[in-house]
């Protein structure tokens, strides 16, 4: 596949993610309130989209609580800061299982499966403008823990999407996800064109080599719109890497840390080297309602409280 560099590129901040990153630095925000100033800051500096998870206030663990992200959503929507949101439906899906000669029952520390209407609760209570669908099951860096979604789920999940008014961005660890979601396209579950995250990297998905990179961006339909990071010291080479393939950029405390050696960086610092990658490649970063426009998203501010 010729490469086609893309010269409008939007960039996506993730703000917090759900990985054991909170005791790691002190930019890694906890509350509703750090999360939405987080988000805020990184979309001054040039984010035009936002994807939010939520951590317990306390101790900084995941959470799925609908209370939280409404909380999120309020503060990014009240600010004066235009920018389109990006709720994860990836929680409810995780297996940890026991010892490999007792792998049943489950270890209840850091299992957590749900139904799919619980698990898309808090994007039909928040209406963002996308959520994502993590599109397959796979081992996932811990020795015993399974990121969980079955073709079943999927298509219940993607199914509720579609029927809120939420674009899903399909977050792809590997080409066996794309595979499933051109399927989910095909029998209408989601509508195409779709909108595609590429991970790369993620122990153990696909690795962040530029052939499997490439061999990712050439399993995306050719009227889909995607993104690609990478975790860690690979994070701007990646943006440089999504925007040459004709796609767009992904940075945040969810996947790296650091702006520097031995310099731990926040959303914003992360978000404005990112647009210098995008700008001196001799690219356009492109804002919210541009976005919008592109993939046919709407604003809505959550459903009024019951």
């Amino acid at each position: 596949m010729p490469l086609s560099m893309n010269r409008d590129v939007f960039i996506t901040c993730a703000v917090t993610g759900s990985g054991g990153t909170q005791d790691r630095s002190p930019h890694v925000p906890r509350s509703p309130e750090q999360i939405a100033a987080s988000a805020i800051d990184a979309a001054r500096a040039g984010a035009a989209i936002v994807h939010c998870h939520v951590r317990d206030p306390e101790t900084g663990k995941p959470s799925r609580d609908p209370k939280l992200y409404r909380e999120v959503t309020e503060r990014i929507r009240e600010s004066d800061v235009d920018v389109v949101l990006n709720l994860t439906a990836g929680m409810g899906g995780d297996m940890v299982f026991g010892p490999t000669e007792r792998p049943l029952p489950l270890r209840e520390q850091g299992t957590d499966m749900a139904g799919a209407a619980e698990r898309v609760l808090h994007v039909a209570d928040c209406l963002p403008e996308i959520c994502t669908l993590d599109c397959g099951t796979m081992n996932f860096a811990e020795a015993d823990y399974v990121m969980t979604n079955t073709p079943g789920m999927l298509r219940a999940m993607g199914a509720m999407m579609t029927e809120l008014g939420v674009c899903p961005e399909i977050e792809a660890f590997d080409t066996g996800h794309l595979w499933f979601a051109r399927e989910l396209v095909k029998e209408g579950v989601l509508k195409g064109p779709a909108l595609v995250q590429l991970c790369m990297g993620v122990p153990w998905g696909a690795p962040d080599d530029l052939n499997t990179f490439m061999a990712m961006v050439n399993n995306v339909p050719d009227d889909w719109t995607f993104s690609a990071f990478s975790l860690g010291r690979n994070q701007m080479a990646y943006a440089a890497a999504a925007v040459l393939a004709g796609g767009n950029v992904r940075v945040g405390l969810e996947d790296n840390l650091w702006l520097d050696k031995g310099v731990l960086a926040t959303n914003a610092q992360l978000v404005e080297r990112a647009a210098t990658v995008v700008t001196n490649m001799g690219a356009r970063v492109i804002g919210p309602e541009e976005v919008r426009r592109k993939l046919g998203l709407t604003k809505r501010a959550p459903r009024a409280a019951r």
